[in-house]
């Protein structure tokens, strides 16, 4: 008979570690004891300062709230995300979280402006997009009704943890302080029984969560679950990240693309985030640092901080009576800024199949079955960055224009290429308006379009995308500036 899960043991702080208490705690309350495990003596990553619009949504769900949340965080607004250099050189495109036009049920938005394209009028892509003008505009404002602005955060990551910390440990999560020394195994099974720590305390559950970062203490080595390398398709491996003076608060994040990686910079109220993602076999530590520090638009508040990764995941997110979340489930590089979000949608899943009457292999399969098509979806959009564009200048971007991806993309690309094509599956995170913004932003213009846009008369269509744009353009117009609606709705100083 299995045994019943009534006690959770997380291993690690950080923001997976605070993410997954805080949703058990408030979601399943006192039907199972929490206990988190964490060493102030062992620093966390802590450079993840993006999210998506998943999390406003995941914050509701904790009844957690958003001013309290931003002004402890030092949170700003996102509406996307600016991509420089990622097509060629001096071209940028904004891949923003809004709906782009109308859709009709036969076929997309974008058809009837590749109609227009064609016919010498229809202007840019973006141009139909709200979010997108208003993050051009450095506009923002929330909507109680319908029709508001879809949006995200920038935030500084070690203060929502410690914003997490309180609220967990108000829901009754017990907080243990000190470093692991070792980890109990069950002689005959191989289950986790225990933690040990290195006072000599023993820490003993049922469920085990992993969110000890990239060493993978439980999930790899104790259980050795094995790991599924993706650097030939995502080959940068290391950041270095940095803390700039405030310069400005945009609605979005920056993602420059540099000679063999890409810079980011994200304004928080205090501060701005920056850092660069590059591959150590094009570029050395000592280049990537000059290429960052010569590319910052601030201050540099603190020396650069190196960190090493390799891209990919564990070749089972759960294994056994152990959950992997954060980075020591895996790691697909910050791009997209999916990194806290993939925290977040791993422990809604474990609340909808959470083994209350016992850990079974039907339902640590579904888990899996579910983690991995969210990831390789992810995994595929990230790569399209860095394969579709006319980038030649270095030797990195040529090998990301040649280099085969999997199938899966590949089959995503041509679709798009011959027909503009493009869809969101079942499991998987970025919808049809992602992939089309990205898609042209790079520079992948489709041969042909749905012939249903020709069924539109063109000054129809003239009309129909005019109306559009002006009415999208009223409403920026109206909107506040993004830093005046900070300082008045969240301002961490007031």
């Amino acid at each position: 008979m299995r045994a019943a899960v009534r006690k959770v043991v997380i291993a690690g702080g950080g923001t997976a570690g605070w993410v997954t208490a805080a949703a058990l705690s408030r979601q399943l309350g006192d039907m199972i004891d929490i206990q988190l495990v964490e060493s102030d003596e062992i620093a966390t990553v802590g450079v993840g300062e993006a999210s998506i619009p998943t999390m406003p949504t995941f914050h509701r769900l904790l009844r957690i709230d958003e001013q309290e949340f931003m002004r402890a965080s030092n949170a700003t607004f996102k509406l996307g995300i600016s991509f420089e250099n990622w097509e060629a050189l001096g071209q940028k495109y904004l891949h923003s979280f809004g709906e782009t036009g109308k859709d009709t049920w036969v076929a997309d938005f974008h058809h009837f402006w590749l109609r227009a394209r064609e016919l010498g009028f229809g202007g840019e892509f973006g141009d139909y997009c709200l979010e997108l003008q208003a993050a051009l505009a450095d506009k923002f404002a929330l909507s109680k009704g319908a029709g508001g602005l879809n949006y995200a955060y920038h935030l500084d990551a070690g203060l929502y943890a410690g914003f997490l910390r309180r609220i967990s440990e108000a829901a009754g999560v017990t907080r243990t302080e000190g470093k692991i020394d070792r980890v109990a195994q069950d002689p005959d099974s191989g289950w986790i029984t225990a933690l040990h720590l290195d006072d000599g305390r023993t820490i003993d559950g049922d469920l085990f969560i992993d969110c000890t970062g990239f060493r993978g203490l439980l999930i790899e080595q104790t259980l050795q679950t094995g790991f599924e390398d993706w650097s030939h398709w995502l080959p940068c491996n290391r950041a270095l990240a940095v803390q700039t003076e405030s310069h400005g608060c945009v609605p979005y994040t920056r993602s420059i693309a540099r000679s063999a990686g890409w810079q980011w910079q994200i304004p928080l109220q205090n501060r701005v985030g920056n850092g660069l993602v590059y591959a150590s076999d094009y570029l050395s530590d000592a280049q990537a640092e000059a290429e960052l520090l010569q590319g910052l638009d601030g201050k540099p508040l603190n020396d650069p901080r190196l960190i090493h990764y390799q891209t990919g995941r564990r070749k089972k997110a759960w294994n056994k009576n152990c959950i992997a979340f954060g980075l020591s489930s895996g790691f697909v590089e910050p791009l997209e800024s999916t990194s806290i979000h993939l925290v977040m949608i791993g422990v809604t899943r474990l609340l909808q199949l959470f083994p209350f009457d016992g850990v079974s292999e039907p339902l640590t399969a579904r888990f899996n079955q579910l983690a991995d098509a969210e990831l390789e979806g992810i995994r595929d959009f990230i790569i399209l960055h860095y394969h579709v564009t006319q980038r030649e200048d270095t030797a990195f971007w040529r090998y990301c224009r040649d280099m085969s991806v999997p199938e899966s993309l590949a089959q995503r690309i041509a679709l798009f290429r011959d027909h503009a094509q493009a869809y969101q599956g079942d499991s998987e995170l970025f919808r049809v308006d992602s992939w089309v913004q990205v898609m042209l932003g790079q520079g992948l213009l489709p041969s042909h379009y749905h012939p249903m846009a020709k069924a539109m008369q063109t000054e129809q269509l003239r009309q129909f995308l005019q109306s559009l744009q002006g009415g999208i353009a009223k409403s920026v117009a109206s909107l506040p500036t993004h830093k005046s609606f900070v300082q008045q709705y969240c301002s961490a100083q007031g």
